[in-house]
């Protein structure tokens, strides 16, 4: 959040009217055009980028939420990988990751360069809010009391799970290691996690999905830039004296 006194009034008054939390983009800019045109506070969920037609159209897009004081997005996956790239880390490639950099390294979007590797240096991995909790991968209780870690440096067990999820010791075909919602039995009762990584929907809507010990969490991917199309939810506005944000 920015320190300008006018930029966080701003903030304030987009929390007033409510809260539009948005699943992953993956370049489906014209959709997240739509997601953000509200007058609620927009927090994003992360994974911005890759798979679809416009990966620096929505980078672009966020930023100037993020300028007019109605936004924020959270580190995913993906966004990371970007950001260690721009930041020239050795990394695996993939073709996803870099037609995402060669449209940033396109001559018109050159001006959003500079901004996108600081908004990605300083995107938190996890939000707090009373007892709605954002994030992109997974939840683990520390997350309650320890704040995020710089989200582009070295992965730590809490980053990790922030953004890659929980998963098992087998690896699925495609290579990758295969998920587990275990950690959702773990939410406090009383808590909701909002997140994305995994698109667990089968009807296009986001999932709702109870945990043994009273929490629950809200699956927000349901497939933009992958075929499917973006989702959000609306929240009325949160308590502003139990508000905290963990950046």
């Amino acid at each position: 959040m920015s320190t300008h006194r006018g930029h966080d009034e701003n903030v304030k008054e987009a929390m007033r009217r409510g809260l539009r939390i948005v699943g992953d983009v993956h370049g489906d800019l014209d959709a997240f055009r739509h997601a953000v045109a509200t007058d609620r506070f927009v927090i994003q969920l992360g994974d911005l980028v890759d798979y679809g037609p416009d990966s620096a159209g929505a980078l672009r897009l966020m930023l100037k939420v993020m300028h007019e004081g109605r936004g924020m997005f959270l580190m995913g996956n993906h966004d990371r990988k970007l950001g260690r790239a721009l930041l020239g880390k050795k990394l695996r490639s993939t073709p996803h990751l870099d037609e995402t950099l060669t449209q940033l390294c396109r001559p018109e979007n050159a001006d959003i360069l500079e901004d996108t590797l600081h908004a990605l240096e300083t995107a938190p991995a996890w939000l707090v809010m009373g007892h709605n909790i954002f994030i992109h991968g997974a939840f683990d209780a520390r997350m309650l009391m320890e704040p995020p870690p710089p989200p582009l440096e070295r992965v730590t067990f809490l980053l990790s799970r922030a953004l890659f999820g929980e998963t098992t010791s087998r690896m699925q075909p495609d290579g990758f290691p295969e998920r587990t919602l275990n950690w959702v039995n773990h939410i406090p009762g009383g808590y909701t996690v909002y997140c994305g990584h995994d698109q667990r929907s089968t009807n296009g809507c986001p999932l709702s999905v109870p945990g043994r010990a009273g929490g629950r969490a809200i699956f927000m991917d349901t497939g933009a830039g992958k075929g499917g199309h973006l989702a959000w939810m609306d929240l009325p506005p949160p308590f502003m004296e139990e508000t905290s944000v963990s950046a």
